[in-house]
């Protein structure tokens, strides 16, 4: 099992950026499936985006497609997510979470994103952004 631990997060105004990202301890090059969940003060946690370590292909959730960009560095074992034109709605906890594709029910990603096909987590990220 692999170890995460994120970082970039912070108080931003709305409209601006960050970069968040996700360390693995472990090789996560090959054959993984990299999440990023976000808890809203007060809310559920929810699945946002993801991507495979394998061929790059990737998930956003609607309410953050077309302003947030996760990608990946092989090399570094570090998942990223871009985080543009950001609202006051955008603020929460972040998590990255992984699993191995082959240890994922029918070795597939489910739509939309599940906490539990999840098994590595990270501590989280605050993001707050003001108006």
């Amino acid at each position: 099992e692999v170890q995460l631990v994120e970082s970039g997060g912070g108080l931003v105004q709305a409209g601006g950026s960050l970069r968040l990202s996700c360390a693995a301890s472990g090789l996560i090059s090959d054959g993984y499936a990299i999440a990023w969940f976000r808890q809203p003060p007060g809310k559920k946690r929810e699945g946002i985006s993801y991507i495979s370590s394998s061929d790059g292909d990737t998930y956003y959730a609607d309410s953050v497609k077309g302003r947030f960009t996760i990608s990946i560095d092989n090399a570094k074992n570090t998942v990223y997510l871009e985080i543009n034109s950001l609202k006051p709605e955008d603020t929460a906890v972040y998590y990255c979470a992984a699993q191995p594709f082959a240890e994922l029910k029918s070795g597939v990603v489910a739509i939309p994103l599940r906490e539990h096909d999840f098994g590595s987590w990270g501590p989280g990220t605050q993001v707050a952004v003001s108006s």
